[in-house]
């Protein structure tokens, strides 16, 4: 089997041959009528018709003066029927071939064909060009089968290949797509306005997260890439905003997991005059909407739970569930020691800088791992909730609503903390963890004070990432992205194809 490089070197034969002819092999100008899946679709109307097609060839087949050239584009493949005698000649100046220069042609190229949509001898709809266009001379062979590209290394590193022998993967990312489609759409149909804010802030926090570290020039200064949306958008209803929300990225220095990656895409939304049972309201019809629209269905299987989000949603408290499940521990009146030890039991991770939130915290996602949902977890404890309000009939418990779905967190929710004073002393308690070694704890945020000094109005917010699109989607987070970051490696191969940039 001949290698990568004596391929790419018969290749660049016909590319120096292509160029003999004052062809380009890269014009710009493309023509184009119809797509291959409307061909196929509509051929009683388009029998006999010109068409103007254009798509990456996958076989060739030439048998004397006739040839069978299979092309693809994003919708679908569709064979082209050439005959010598019909083919126009060569034209180098529009970067036309002609039939004898069928040769110089190898799968992968990119070519445009200009001909009358007809059915060859065994039925198969096809387009028999008249002139043949080159669009994209490749170099590289792109492998012949999904079977030829396996390994899961490489088709994270060339996800470009990937999707071009894989189109279901393709097809992934058309449904992810339409995932925050639907999310927008639903928010503008509820009078949400989309605000883009910065990525870059003095101080980041929203969410308990180590954050990336940038220095800009200009200023002089480090800044920090958002953990999350949170702060400015509320700033936002400081501003007189009554529904706001973004999409967009946020970065979270953690290592990867199925879950996880330091870079993904996020949502949140913040209402003013609204509280957490409002939230719970809207969030729910607004999962239902979502899923629907990129799904087809409210019924998934995921890891051998059946999951129906058309329900209504359970209701669990969080002292309740961490009680029934650990020996009736009272998470209120409980030392840090005895959580320690119901870790240990569990055999779950006990850091030397443990504290009690954290710890607690680490109960209750031991149970949600099993957790088929959907339900709300609510009543959260205020010490492990820094930014959202108390209940007032239970004021060690906020008003917060976490979504959760086969043993995910797919949402999190509150009725927004406005009171500066009090937000002021839960920074400053985040800000004795960050001292003591947390480096997840929430920074500091004097300006997001100052702002509440002025007035937020009562207000509800959620966040969700593209988390929930891989879970229903079945997938791990590297997968559920079309380009995830990985360490940075050039091949041997690629290293002696281009000797001179000393890769």
């Amino acid at each position: 089997m001949a290698t990568l490089q004596e391929l790419r070197k018969e290749r660049l034969r016909k590319l120096d041959e292509l160029k003999k002819i004052n062809l380009n092999p890269y014009p710009a100008h493309v023509d184009r009528t119809h797509t291959l899946q409307q061909i196929r679709e509509d051929y009683d109307n388009l029998s006999g018709k010109d068409v103007k097609v254009v798509g990456r060839i996958t076989t060739i087949r030439k048998f004397g003066k006739i040839a069978f050239v299979v092309i693809k584009d994003m919708s679908g493949e569709l064979q082209l029927f050439l005959k010598a005698d019909t083919v126009e000649p060569l034209n180098s100046a529009n970067s036309q071939l002609g039939f004898a220069e069928l040769p110089l042609l190898d799968s992968g190229d990119f070519i445009e064909a200009d001909g009358k949509v007809i059915k060859t001898e065994t039925g198969e709809v096809s387009v028999e060009p008249k002139r043949l266009r080159l669009l994209t001379k490749s170099l590289r062979p792109l492998p012949l089968s999904r079977e030829g590209f396996t390994n899961k290394e490489e088709r994270l590193r060339r996800r470009y290949v990937d999707m071009n022998v894989n189109p279901e993967i393709r097809d992934r990312f058309i449904r992810r797509s339409k995932f925050w489609q639907a999310t927008r759409d639903f928010m503008n149909d509820n009078d949400f306005v989309e605000v883009n804010i910065p990525v870059l802030e003095h101080s980041t926090g929203g969410a308990d997260a180590t954050p990336f570290v940038t220095h800009m020039d200009a200023l002089d200064q480090d800044f920090y890439l958002r953990i999350s949306h949170e702060l400015p958008l509320k700033r936002l209803l400081g501003a007189g905003f009554e529904k706001v929300y973004d999409v967009g990225p946020r970065f979270r220095n953690e290592n990867y997991s199925d879950e996880h990656l330091p870079e993904h895409i996020a949502m949140e939304w913040y209402w003013a005059f609204a509280d957490w049972q409002d939230g719970i309201k809207f969030q729910e019809a607004m999962f239902k909407y979502v899923i629907l629209k990129t799904f087809n269905t409210l019924g998934f299987e995921i890891n051998g739970q059946s999951i129906d989000l058309s329900k209504e949603w359970e209701r669990w408290d969080y002292a309740e569930t961490i009680a029934k499940h650990y020996d009736g521990l009272d998470i209120y009146n409980c030392s840090l020691d005895e959580v320690k030890a119901l870790l240990k039991k569990h055999r779950l991770e006990v850091e030397q800088t443990e504290n009690k939130p954290r710890a607690i915290d680490k109960l209750w996602k031991n149970i949600r791992k099993d957790v088929a949902g959907p339900i709300w977890l609510i009543n959260t404890p205020t010490f492990i909730s820094p930014l959202a309000k108390v209940n007032p009939d239970q004021p060690d418990t906020t008003q917060r609503f976490q979504a959760v779905i086969a043993g995910s967190e797919a949402s999190n929710g509150f009725s927004e903390l406005n009171d500066p004073l009090d937000q002021y002393n839960r920074f400053l308690e985040q800000q004795k963890m960050r001292n003591a070694g947390d480096s997840e704890a929430m920074m500091m945020d004097i300006d997001f004070v100052e702002m509440l000094e002025y007035g937020m109005p009562p207000a509800c917010g959620l966040g969700y990432s593209e988390r929930v699109f891989w879970l229903l989607e079945g997938v791990t987070a590297r997968e559920g992205v079309p380009f995830p970051q990985l360490r940075y490696e050039v091949d041997d191969t690629t290293r002696q194809i281009y000797p001179e940039a000393k890769l």
